[in-house]
């Protein structure tokens, strides 16, 4: 299954605008500079009290639709 990963770091009030659904969309900046794009209930399963901070694994099928959204453990390396 394609992969791509990536850091985010979103405060726990930055979380909020999306549960308030004021944006819709993630945009997360891949370490190349490139951009992709993710619906913002995938952060549901990966916030906690201070936001959403770490390393993650964005997946997505063979048509480029969204599959699921994995953090990746601290220590992680490619």
């Amino acid at each position: 299954m394609p992969a791509l990963e990536f850091t985010l770091h979103f405060s726990s009030d930055e979380v909020l605008r999306y549960y308030r659904g004021q944006s819709r969309q993630v945009i997360a900046y891949l370490d190349d500079g490139r951009s992709v794009q993710f619906p913002a209930s995938a952060l549901q399963k990966v916030v906690t009290e201070n936001g959403v901070h770490g390393r993650f694994r964005l997946l997505f099928d063979e048509h480029h639709k969204f599959v699921g959204l994995q953090r990746l453990p601290a220590s992680f390396s490619a």
